[in-house]
């Protein structure tokens, strides 16, 4: 299992979180091509995307189902802009690389929305540190977990 994943475990675990660590056939960058293999509604995969936010990392876990409006987030969060990361601030801010970036087991805690729209599902999934592996979870042990805050983000 890659390092990343070993650490995402950890920290679930150490969470109490009851989904087992799943490792994909094929490399899952993306909402569909996870959906695709888990066999789940595209709405059902928390995308978990990074921004830059004034400087400083923003975690949104968002539904594969929506795109994230920036200026409202902005808005939300008083600061003056929400920018998609780029994957080196992306790696520096989690250790982890984009297609695969989990909700947690990041370097130092990272200010995290969770879309509310991700409660309409028994069991999201979520990437678990690398673009090959994923677990179950539920948009509540997501707040739980990660200490986000639920909002609208689209």
């Amino acid at each position: 299992m890659h390092p990343n994943t070993e650490k995402v475990g950890s920290v679930l675990r150490a969470h109490g979180a009851t989904g087992a660590i799943r490792e994909l056939p094929e490399p899952a960058p993306t909402a569909a091509t996870a959906a695709g293999q888990l066999g789940c509604e595209v709405g059902a995969i928390a995308n978990s995307l990074l921004f830059n936010a004034d400087g400083d990392p923003l975690l949104i876990l968002t539904s594969g189902a929506h795109r994230v409006d920036t200026g409202k987030v902005a808005a939300q969060l008083g600061v003056s802009a929400v920018r998609r990361a780029d994957p080196d601030f992306v790696f520096a801010s989690t250790g982890q690389r984009i297609g695969g970036v989990a909700p947690v087991g990041h370097p130092q805690p990272i200010r995290t929305l969770i879309d509310t729209w991700l409660d309409k599902y028994d069991v999201v999934w979520a990437a678990a540190g690398h673009v090959h592996t994923v677990f179950p979870t539920s948009f509540g042990e997501l707040v739980r977990i990660t200490g986000g805050t639920p909002a609208h983000i689209g």
